[in-house]
């Protein structure tokens, strides 16, 4: 299949050879490079045909294809023998390159013979001497093949490490790799890690490295006590290899190293990600190191007991972890024994034996911010305990007790006791009911004929009550109102009139919850038409009380708890202080009647909402003393399920008065408690979110970091999906903030392989934004290809969001930014411009300023003078949004933008070399700046710009006399207004000027 059009001359072949190299590896880069081959013979040319043939073989080579490899390279060595004069001194020097390629490529294959191999080796041999080249390059494959047969290595190490790199010797970071690997196989994991550090340590790299060493050095930085050291390269490394069919066997070591270190879940995350690899490995050597590392960890997962797992594996079936682990086993056994038949040895059998028998070497090591189970992943796993998990993962103590009766096991007895415990607020009526809801779902299930229990139809109204209560929680007010209705028609056929005035108020209240939520989404009014509906639904469940006759004590209770629970709601959306008394008066009232018919639930709840309405008053003090009154109740008459939540509230309080350690205090202890009940009877996500919050105030942002993935992690397990992923983005964030990339990226991308993203069930927005954090997190980790790749596709994605235009001005701005990092300053410009066309629909002043003089600066500071007129345009433009934001009145943040504009023509000046242009541009920065205070600010902008001038005129323009006066009384001037921090650039550059003059 044609993937672009044939090349009808030679610039259009090589301008297509280009743009292929360009591409990632994979099979369309190979198919396009097999095309332009066959486009190449027409030209009846040799130099096109060695291009493109050279291009096919790399395709080959790291699209892990190691059998057309080398028939590539026999059609580029019979040109180069029968026409030597068609290769120029590099085209030479890649094809002698290249002779080791096509010796990984043979190895790799067990149907080559041994013989073959040598034969190879020699021929490589005499083809270096003939040239004249050094045979270090040589050496170094005969000591591979040595290593992959399994026979003695050190003479054939000695005769390659002890000689001179060449000109064609594999780079610096490969053979530190293969140095290093010497001394891991020779037990001295020690010496291999000191050999490692310049590539671990980024300082040599290639198309290969660091991501081969790292995937090596994982085991010997755990061996070695460098766990830290090991997760961190651990998130780096994977990410550099993941999905790539040329590595699959680092892939496979990853895949180890969790199996290895208790992360046995992640491992199977990671498997999931890398499915492709059972399918697009070509090569059977790669194929071996990559099933062997997944046996590891299915073999670890199935002796942990979870062998019926679901995994993923090959295509055409689905598998679980004992039939893939079978599967895997037998294909890796089988290729073993293959290259061990070829080789004459067991060396590969034996290697993958020893990975295979290697035991645990952490019982725990948290990789990822994302901590999951094995019990987590299987069906309904992950409705488990989320409170006690999340309590324990934050390193509060958690008491193993539970404050729940036990569910009894007759059914009569059942359904009394959940009538009980729900009648007092209970927490542990949620287990009875679920209990109830499995039995009555039953085919077999019979009713008791028993008074005491009522008639089906009432069993199945409490059924849909609790169902109602649950989709509430999870904001589902319209299924709620649905529920709830349908459970007042079954109460009222049941003869349970008491029920049906309960359900029909709880009906009312979340249908005023319904239309507040829509109003939300954008299909409502403003808050005052929320509030208005809220007291109708106030005025409709009290019209409801008064109507009925009879009440029992716990239902009036209840519905005096709707009445002043929608007044509460109703001051919470109007935040309007005059709302505030009417909630206070149905508080007071809720309390009397509770106090009076011993309802300490209610009681608790009236308590609850006087100080919730105390400081949404803004009386923050009174809110204290009414959770204090609270707090002494609860712990001496209960009930003792709501003292989390009271104390949740005043940590809140607490944090509001500006005491985050109290609010500290509090919120932990909250959290403390809530582990001795329910999950689902204390909102836990909340209290972590709330941690997370107070300790960022404290200056503790990993504490931080860790209660807001606890928080996401609840919410998740509580099918508040949304909810998760905007926490989790907020941990991305602060990851990001604390400049632990790597945990940054890992964590969305765990987020963005979730299936609902993947399957588009998730918001598109929500999902946008976890992309856009990803790019800026790539572009972080200075991996800038990615990034860019990821911001152009979500400037197209965003083109189309006519609703927001905003956001796709923000997107495109930052993509342009990028682009022109990237020096592609024509597409560049082009983003800016729909950056722009989006910005006037939809101002962002600040942002389009900035993106323009950043690219104004980009071109001066890569292209020069040759950029000048290109960036003036840019800085033109800027002026232009300049002068529309302060006639619309806009004010920044910081600097204003006409001080920025300035400061950045300066600097374009001085990159093009036109320093008086320059200075001048920046004294005029400096004059829009004015003098700096004694306040925090504007001091550092004012001080790089004073030392940007004193650059230009005493080092470019060579006036150090005038320069030191500037910057040696900007240095007094600082000096004496305490900003001694940013005094000392500027008294470092007049130190340099004094020593030059």
């Amino acid at each position: 299949m044609a993937t672009a059009p044939h090349p009808q001359s030679t610039d259009e072949l090589f301008h297509a050879l280009r743009e292929n190299h360009q591409r990632p590896y994979g099979r369309t880069r190979t198919v396009t490079a097999e095309e332009l081959v066959d486009a190449a013979e027409r030209f009846a040319e040799p130099v096109p045909l060695i291009h493109a043939l050279l291009e096919l073989q790399e395709a080959y080579t790291y699209g892990s294809d190691p059998r057309k490899s080398p028939v590539v390279f026999a059609r580029l060595l019979t040109l180069f023998d029968e026409q030597p004069d068609a290769f120029d001194e590099r085209l030479r020097a890649q094809l002698f390159w290249r002779f080791k390629w096509v010796a990984n490529a043979l190895r790799a294959l067990p149907e080559i013979p041994l013989a073959s191999l040598r034969q190879w080796l020699t021929e490589m041999r005499d083809r270096y001497e003939k040239e004249g080249l050094g045979l270090q390059p040589y050496y170094g494959q005969a000591y591979q093949l040595a290593v992959h047969v399994g026979e003695d290595t050190t003479l054939a190490y000695e005769l390659w490490a002890g000689r001179r790199r060449t000109p064609h010797s594999d780079c610096e970071a490969c053979e530190i790799c293969e140095r290093a690997l010497y001394r891991v196989a020779a037990g001295d994991d020690e010496r291999a890690l000191e050999v490692w550090a310049p590539v671990l340590a980024g300082k040599e790299s290639c198309q290969e490295e660091p991501a081969r060493s790292v995937s090596h050095a994982l085991l010997p930085l755990l061996r070695t006590g460098h766990a830290d050291r090991a997760r961190e390269l651990h998130l780096a490394g994977y990410r550099a290899c993941r999905r790539n069919p040329s590595m699959a066997g680092e892939v496979g070591r990853h895949l180890e190293f969790c199996a290895l270190t208790g992360n046995e879940a992640r491992g199977l995350e990671l498997l999931a990600e890398n499915r492709n690899l059972f399918d697009e490995v070509d090569s059977p050597l790669d194929q071996l190191d990559f099933l062997t590392g997944v046996e590891v960890l299915l073999r670890r997962v199935e002796g942990l007991g979870h062998g019926e797992l679901p995994v993923a594996g090959y295509a055409g079936r689905a598998w679980t972890v004992a039939g893939l682990c079978a599967e895997v086993r037998g294909r890796g056994d089988g290729l073993a024994a293959r290259f061990d038949t070829r080789n004459g040895t067991s060396a590969q059998s034996g290697r993958r034996t020893a990975r295979l028998d290697r035991a645990p070497l952490l019982d725990a090591l948290e990789l990822a911010l994302r901590t999951r189970g094995l019990d987590e992943l299987a069906p309904g796993g992950a409705a488990g305990a989320a409170g006690v998990a999340g309590a324990r993962g934050a390193g509060v103590a958690v008491s193993v007790s539970r404050a729940v009766s036990d569910v009894p096991e007759e059914l009569p007895e059942l359904i009394r006791r959940a009538r009980e415990l729900d009648e007092e607020g209970h927490p542990g009526a949620r287990a009875c009911w679920a209990r109830l809801r499995g039995l009555v779902a039953a085919r077999d299930y019979s009713h008791p004929e028993d008074p005491a229990v009522g008639p089906y139809g009432r069993l199945c109204a409490d059924l849909l009550s609790d169902e109602a209560y649950r989709a509430a929680e999870r904001g589902d007010y319209a299924s709620a109102v649905d529920l709830h209705e349908e459970a007042a028609g079954l109460y009222e056929d049941a003869g349970a009139p008491d029920d049906v005035v309960l359900a029909r108020a709880c009906a009312l209240l979340a249908a005023a919850e319904a239309a507040e939520a829509a109003g939300e989404d954008g299909e409502g009014g403003e808050a005052e038409v929320k509030a208005a509906g809220l007291a109708d639904a106030h005025a409709a469940v009290v019209r409801l009380h008064e109507e009925a006759t009879g009440l029992a004590p716990y239902v009036e209770g209840r519905l005096l708890r709707l009445r002043a629970s929608a007044l509460g709601v109703r001051l919470q959306t109007s935040g309007d202080p005059a709302h505030a008394a009417v909630v206070f008066a149905e508080a007071d009232l809720l309390q009397e009647f509770a106090t009076r018919h011993g309802l300490a639930t209610q009681v608790s709840g009236a308590m609850l909402l006087r100080a919730g309405t105390y400081a949404l008053s803004g009386d923050l003090p009174a809110a204290v003393a009414e959770i204090d009154a609270l707090r002494d109740r609860l712990a001496s008459d209960g009930p003792a399920w709501h003292l989390p939540r009271a104390l949740g509230l005043r940590g809140r309080l607490q944090l509001g008065l500006r005491d985050a350690a109290a609010a500290h205090a509090d919120l932990a202890e909250g959290l403390r408690l809530a582990a001795a009940w329910p999950a689902d009877a204390v909102d836990i996500s909340r209290l972590h979110a709330d941690l997370a919050q107070t300790c960022l105030h404290l200056g503790r942002p990993d504490e931080a970091l860790t209660h807001l993935t606890r928080s996401a992690e609840v919410d998740l397990r509580d099918g508040k999906r949304v909810d998760a992923f905007c926490t989790y983005s907020n941990a991305a964030q602060l990851c990001l903030d604390l400049g632990r990339i790597e945990d940054s990226i890992a964590l969305l991308d765990s987020l963005l392989g979730e299936p609902d993203v993947t399957g588009g069930e998730l918001d598109d927005r929500l999902v946008a934004q976890l992309r856009l954090l990803r790019a800026r997190a790539l572009h972080a980790g200075d991996d800038l290809k990615a990034a860019t790749a990821e911001f152009v596709a979500l400037a197209a994605e965003s083109a189309g969001w006519d609703d927001d235009p905003g956001s796709h001005a923000m997107i495109a701005a930052e993509t342009a930014m990028i682009l022109g990092e990237a020096g592609e300053f024509d597409r560049a410009g082009e983003v800016a411009d729909r950056a722009l066309a989006a910005h006037a629909l939809s101002p962002r002043y600040e942002l389009i300023s900035n993106c323009l003089r950043e690219l104004a600066r980009l071109r001066a500071q890569q292209q020069g003078p040759d950029g000048l007129v290109a960036a003036l345009a840019h800085l033109d433009e800027a002026g232009r949004v300049a002068e529309a934001a302060r006639a619309a009145g806009f004010q920044p943040v910081g600097r204003s933008l006409e001080t920025a504009l300035a400061y950045e023509h300066g600097r374009v000046h001085a990159y093009v070399g036109a320093y008086e242009d320059a200075l001048a541009a920046l004294e005029k920065a400096l004059a829009l700046l004015g003098e700096p205070g004694a306040e925090e600010g504007g001091a550092g902008e004012w001080a790089e710009c004073v030392r940007l001038s004193g650059a230009v005129e005493g080092i470019y323009l060579e006036r150090p006399a005038p320069a030191l006066v500037r910057l040696d009384a900007a240095v007094a001037r600082l000096t004496a207004l305490g900003h001694l921090e940013e005094c000392e650039p500027l008294a470092s550059l007049a130190a340099q000027l004094r020593d030059e003059g």
